[in-house]
């Protein structure tokens, strides 16, 4: 097919055929500079962009950009980009002196200069393809050709959208638009400062710990001597009275030495009587008086101790409320020693937070900080309550792990039951939200770097 002896409208589709056909860039970029001679006669043909310089040349592989040609090329290309926004014929005379001296040496007399790109208004060509001839070029063909550049432009720039995917490809478009278009309105600014803006937004530095309802201000029984729990009055959860008994301690043992005691208080009265009845004819008899009286006072003193460890040993409530401890077969015959937590009596509508603050999100927290307890059995309703203390050392858990115990007292009291477990959210003071999402890395990181 030749551009003599077929309309060039017919060459134009057809080259707008291969356009759409072309893979990869440098396939439709090889079509621009070597098949547009289908439309118009020409020796050479530079493809240059405003990013990489001159890409492509017309009968070449690979051009080399080091060379002397391309440099002197490239520097053409952006003077016509800057000074010639539309499609036209050029000469030597047309480029700065100092190109044009160089301008027989490399190209024939004739030039054409056809921006591929959109400039807006003012602004310089960012691609664009030169074609050089011997004679000049024909002016009819050059509305065919600039539509030509157009569809082929398209072209290039949807293969460029899937190149985008590349990070330095990427990189490189976004410059370029941040150089086509005025500082205030690029979308790089924008988003620094929006990420700025972010980064410094004001949030509470919150902290997740293992939180539970406990009771206010229980009442604690403890094991008032060491022994063995005989029999528990009373039932969990159960209501009980001020004074009412609620477990006792087997006392067989101290019923024993109570009796013994109390033979040994009657033998030393007996034996007291017969010496103070010697002693109205026996001096030396008077003189023992005094030491059977005084062993007399320890058995009555013995006695009254073990009287009063019999009176301990049953447990008696100390106020009015609910009881709280395990099921009664777990106690009963179960050795306790002196001190050990039998059970708690607590007012059911005393009731306050409890949470344990792990070591790692130990964080600033002022009595009223703001607590949420999120219970296991209703997590889609925080129970609020505010801190009222924060424990200075950190003790032991059950599962082995070291924490700050947390107490907050309810801003509302509910209907929540004792015992309830779930997860606490606790608010510390206003921190950036930079702060707030680098504090947990960056605190792993400064555990093995140091700097």
């Amino acid at each position: 097919m030749t551009s003599g002896s077929v309309h060039p409208a017919v060459l134009l589709l057809e080259l707008g055929h291969r356009a759409r056909q072309a893979q990869t860039v440098q396939e439709l970029e090889f079509l621009l500079v070597n098949d547009t001679r289908l439309l118009l006669p020409y020796r050479q043909a530079v493809w240059w962009t405003q990013e990489n310089g001159v890409q492509t040349l017309s009968g070449v592989v690979q051009p080399d950009a080091n060379a002397p040609y391309a440099q002197w090329a490239v520097q053409v290309c952006r003077h016509m980009a800057q000074h010639q926004p539309r499609l036209g014929a050029f000469t030597a005379s047309d480029v700065p002196p100092d190109l044009a001296v160089q301008w027989s040496q490399w190209w024939p007399a004739h030039a054409l200069w056809l921006p591929v790109s959109q400039p807006t208004p003012g602004e310089a060509a960012s691609a664009g393809l030169l074609l050089v001839g011997a004679e000049p070029f024909l002016a009819e063909r050059l509305p065919v050709l600039g539509e030509w550049c157009s569809m082929w432009g398209h072209a290039w720039r949807a293969l460029q959208r899937r190149r985008m995917a590349s990070p330095r490809q990427w990189w490189a478009h976004l410059r370029q638009q941040q150089a086509q278009s005025i500082w205030w309105r690029r979308p790089v600014v924008w988003a620094v400062a929006a990420v700025a803006v972010l980064a410094a937004w004001p949030v509470h530095l919150t902290v997740l710990a293992p939180g539970e309802l406990v009771a206010a201000q229980p009442a604690v029984l403890r094991a008032p001597m060491d022994g063995v729990v005989e029999q528990i009055h009373v039932q969990p959860n159960e209501m009980v009275k001020q004074g009412q008994l609620l477990f006792n301690l087997d006392e067989a043992q101290l019923a024993s030495r109570q009796e013994v005691s109390e033979q040994a208080l009657q033998t030393a009265e007996a034996e007291y009587r017969q010496f103070a009845q010697l002693a109205l004819s026996d001096v030396r008899s008077k003189s023992q008086l005094a030491a059977l009286a005084g062993k007399i006072g320890e058995r009555r003193a013995e006695q009254a101790f073990l009287t009063e460890q019999r009176q301990r040993a049953q447990v008696l409530a100390p106020q009015d409320g609910m009881v709280l401890f395990d099921a009664p077969s777990e106690w009963i015959g179960k050795p306790v020693q002196t001190g050990e937590r039998v059970m708690r009596i607590a007012q059911p509508d005393a009731v306050e937070v409890e949470a344990w603050l792990p070591i790692g999100d130990a964080i600033a927290l002022q009595p009223g900080a703001s607590v949420q307890l999120y219970l296991a059995a209703n997590p889609l309703a925080a129970v609020q309550a505010q801190v009222r203390y924060v424990a200075y050392d950190a003790v032991a858990r059950p599962d082995g792990q070291y924490a700050y115990r947390v107490r907050a007292q309810l801003v509302q009291p509910g209907t929540q039951r004792i015992g309830l477990k779930g997860t606490a959210k606790l608010q510390g003071e206003r921190v950036s939200l930079a702060y707030w999402m680098v504090r947990k890395p960056w605190a792993s990181i400064r555990q093995w770097v140091a700097l």
